[in-house]
């Protein structure tokens, strides 16, 4: 797990995985112009770093680069959680504070992602038509 992004880092790969393309330094800068003052060679150095860091990968075009993320900003905050939670030395408790401090929207969210992962031929999940009472159970929650 590379360590987290700092607060430039993070507000340039917002815009590659937003944009979802290869993007140059130049775009990045005007779309962060809008929000702050902030040179090119900044920008550069930024993207520069996420590169030596392995969060974007360039191509040459002409003298300059075209960077695109590697993975998805998904996949960097389970990354994230999955390190906070490794941390802990008692990751029960860590997972029912965090799952405490989730809105109702975020539980949905959650629960849904763990449908998802365990299948519909997981004779634990509720959606199984082989789990007898799965989906009143469901419907309760």
């Amino acid at each position: 797990m590379p360590r987290p992004l700092g607060e430039l880092e993070d507000s340039v790969m917002t815009r590659v995985w937003k944009w979802n393309r290869p993007v140059t330094v130049r775009e990045v800068l005007e779309d962060l112009q809008q929000e702050r003052s902030i040179a090119y060679t900044t920008v550069m150095t930024v993207l520069d770093n996420l590169h030596q860091k392995g969060w974007v990968r360039r191509e040459a075009e002409g003298r300059a680069y075209r960077y695109e993320a590697v993975s998805t900003r998904a996949a960097y905050a389970a990354a994230l959680m999955n390190e906070a939670w490794s941390q802990s030395d008692n990751p029960a408790a860590a997972l029912v504070a965090f799952f405490g401090m989730m809105s109702e929207e975020q539980r949905e969210a959650l629960s849904d992602a763990m449908r998802i992962v365990q299948g519909p031929e997981n004779p634990g999940n509720p959606a199984n038509p082989a789990n007898p009472g799965g989906a009143e159970r469901e419907a309760e929650r």
